[in-house]
């Protein structure tokens, strides 16, 4: 069932698929740059803190960003409905750059991500369509999650080359973290760099609305990253006035002391551990899955999980939601970490339904959040 609705994609997207036999030509990325120039034009894409509301579908998604008091927003965001001209596709991302010259860095990886990832998408799936006996059925390796993986990998890894080749970026020192997800009917697919944090709020069998964490913080400390850096000759250790924060380190000690364990950019330390390879995975959307919560670590570092279904869930208007998120972790900042300055805060809140909750979400139970925000 999974084959004739990738076929279909694959001839909607006709200006794609005529240039995407290479990627690495250039003929696909620019079809794939053309379709995203025409997705800002007709407000389908959106860069800047606002709502994107689709005619096709149920999707609805809210984006609100907020400069912390660290000097420039190094925070970016992107919403593209109808993503690749797919009326059942949207793609989101937000990003969260560091160093002198992190804020242009995110910006750079915000614009190539988009259309890259669509141009090597159809590119895999037309090779492996073209390679398919359909005669044999359907090959139990190749399923929609496997191309989706592909193309990331094979996006994330040229985005990278390229960053480091960049004549006008400074990335010696300085990069970003990348959360993408990308919504294909009932499927999604999450694809994270660093540790920005993907919730997802789903109802339970007892009616209460819960989160579901759908990636992983990419931390030093994580077992498999501190050994990865470690066997790589990085170092993994807290400052003395940091306790219990993790950061990468080169081998004498140096700066720059990189708080995350994946991340584009930073090449100081690319040869000491540091990855920019993504995590890659996929959840099956149902009714009972209500939306999902993208947001940098401005606002997982005060907020939790439960906390933020809380907000997002019991904000009246939902065109507010993204904005009241980042509202609350700045009040839980000003509180929670005194005389610490407030990282830049960002949230892109996806919802999967029309604004009538489905009939099977009458009895939701939503407990008001306690102690972090008040309507």
């Amino acid at each position: 069932m999974i084959f004739p609705s990738l076929l279909d994609g694959l001839a909607r997207t006709v200006s794609i698929k005529r240039g995407s036999r290479n990627c690495r030509n250039g003929t696909g990325r620019e079809a794939a740059e053309a379709l995203a120039k025409d997705a800002k034009r007709n407000e389908m894409m959106l860069s800047t803190p606002g709502i994107v509301k689709s005619n096709k579908s149920n999707n609805f998604a809210s984006v609100f960003s907020k400069r912390g008091q660290k000097g420039i927003n190094q925070d970016c965001t992107v919403v593209w409905d109808e993503f690749g001209c797919q009326e059942d596709m949207v793609f989101c991302g937000i990003f969260d750059g560091h160093g002198p010259w992190g804020h242009v860095v995110a910006k750079r990886v915000r614009e190539s991500v988009p259309s890259s990832l669509l141009c090597n998408w159809q590119e895999t799936l037309s090779s492996t369509s073209l390679h398919m006996n359909i005669d044999v059925g359907l090959d139990r390796n190749f399923h929609h999650f496997d191309i989706w993986k592909q193309s990331y990998l094979k996006t994330y890894a040229a985005i990278d080359k390229e960053l480091k080749q960049h004549p006008g970026i400074d990335s010696f020192r300085s990069g970003t973290t990348a959360l993408t997800i990308v919504k294909q009917g009932e499927n999604l697919v999450v694809a994270n760099v660093g540790d920005s944090r993907a919730v997802l709020a789903t109802l339970s069998d007892d009616g209460d609305l819960v989160p579901f964490q759908l990636t992983v913080d990419f931390k030093p400390n994580l077992p498999e990253e501190a050994e990865r850096i470690t066997q790589s000759k990085g170092l993994v250790f807290c400052l003395h006035d940091e306790p219990g924060v993790y950061r990468i380190w080169m081998p004498n000690g140096e700066t720059p002391g990189l708080a995350i364990s994946r991340a584009f950019g930073d090449y100081c330390v690319k040869d000491f551990g540091l990855i920019s390879v993504p995590h890659v995975s996929q959840r099956h959307i149902t009714i009972r899955d209500q939306f999902v919560i993208l947001a940098t670590d401005g606002v997982w570092d005060v907020i939790s999980n439960q906390e933020a279904v809380e907000i997002v869930s019991t904000t009246s208007d939902r065109e507010k939601s993204a904005k009241r998120l980042v509202e609350c972790a700045v009040r839980a900042w000003k509180y929670k970490k005194r005389g610490i300055a407030i990282d830049d805060i960002s949230a892109i809140c996806l919802f999967f339904h029309s604004s009538s909750p489905p009939q099977t979400v009458d009895t939701l139970k939503v407990p008001q959040p306690a102690g972090v925000c008040k309507k």
